[in-house]
């Protein structure tokens, strides 16, 4: 495998604690740090190592590196509200870029060369042709987008000077809950569509809205690439195995684009309930369709998305139906 003690920084989200279940259930050995901003405790198997660290605070880092021997660090400690970064820039170019920076520095001053880091398709910008693969122009249109561009460049700038071993892992729509239903998306504000319908249908919020019907798409509506948090899971610890011998940037998406309508469609089929529906205005900036390129992907890694639509929905259903937080 080529690790074996791994830091996941962030290891309280949503993603993050996903990351550290497919890496147990491996038998690989992690310790989590978070500052618990945005992340929960109870996400965490109550035996898993458990240190409170912020990226802002030098001093809480060398602390960590100083106790444990690390191997490895995954990276999913970073804001991720595309339009509190447009209104709020300061807060995320200073933690997900300054934050990072301390974060890789404290990796080169304790020794440890490998780090798997969590990235986004929000680095392309508006998409100039479809399906989005690597080599697509990279040209954010807000903040976060930005952010997240930097710290790629600075993976490869930090690879040619100091031996640096990394893989940034460009994310499309991660959705679903745990198979088991037991951690899921907890967001707050929430902002991800699947939820948001969720709540809907469990009269937790009037309704949900959709941003424009009039999109050149087969029923008008918004076409987005969902992955399942579990098979992104996957492909991190795959990831982690492949540093030795690779370093880069690859895509992690299904490569099948799904519309506003048919999720909200296959919610109502997984949950028996109908979902109240607004129709809004278009939202400035979304373009009609993203989705990925998934073939490199596949070629380093052997990795294929495994888990379906209907996957996606009936976890998320069941998280929203059983949640602890």
């Amino acid at each position: 495998m080529g690790a074996s003690k791994v830091l996941i920084m962030g290891g309280a989200g949503y993603i993050g604690s996903h990351v550290v279940r497919e890496l147990l259930a491996h038998d690989i050995d992690c310790v989590v740090a978070d500052n618990l901003v945005y992340g929960h405790r109870e996400a965490l198997p109550e035996d898993v190592p458990f240190f409170r660290a912020d990226l802002l605070d030098p001093s809480s880092l060398a602390a960590l590196f100083g106790h444990y021997d690390f191997d490895a660090v995954m990276h999913f400690a970073a804001f991720t509200y595309v339009g509190e970064s447009v209104q709020d820039p300061r807060k995320y170019y200073r933690n997900n870029v300054v934050g990072t920076l301390n974060l890789l520095d404290a990796m080169v001053e304790h020794h440890v060369r490998k780090i798997v880091f969590s990235s986004t398709c929000a680095i392309y910008g508006n998409p100039c042709r479809l399906p989005l693969d690597e080599t697509h122009p990279q040209a954010p249109i807000n903040p976060y987008g930005w952010s997240k561009l930097m710290i790629e460049q600075a993976l490869a700038d930090y690879g040619r000077a100091y031996g640096l071993r990394y893989l940034a892992l460009r994310y499309f729509n991660a959705a679903g809950a745990a198979s088991d239903g037991s951690i899921g998306e907890s967001h707050n504000p929430e902002t991800h569509l699947i939820p948001l319908v969720m709540q809907a249908i469990r009269g937790e919020r009037p309704c949900i809205r959709i941003f424009g019907t009039d999109y050149d798409t087969p029923d008008g509506t918004c076409l987005r690439d969902y992955i399942h948090v579990e098979d992104l899971a996957s492909a991190h610890r795959l990831g982690l195995g492949r540093l030795d011998e690779f370093c880069g940037f690859l895509n992690l998406g299904t490569g099948r684009p799904l519309s506003v309508r048919e999720l909200i469609a296959a919610a109502e089929r997984v949950s028996g309930r109908s979902c109240p529906v607004e129709i809004g205005e278009r939202r400035a900036g979304d373009p009609a369709a993203l989705y990925a390129a998934t073939g490199r992907a596949r070629e380093e890694l052997g990795w294929t998305p495994r888990r379906s639509l209907d996957d996606i929905v009936s976890t998320a259903w069941q998280w929203e139906c059983s949640r602890r937080f």
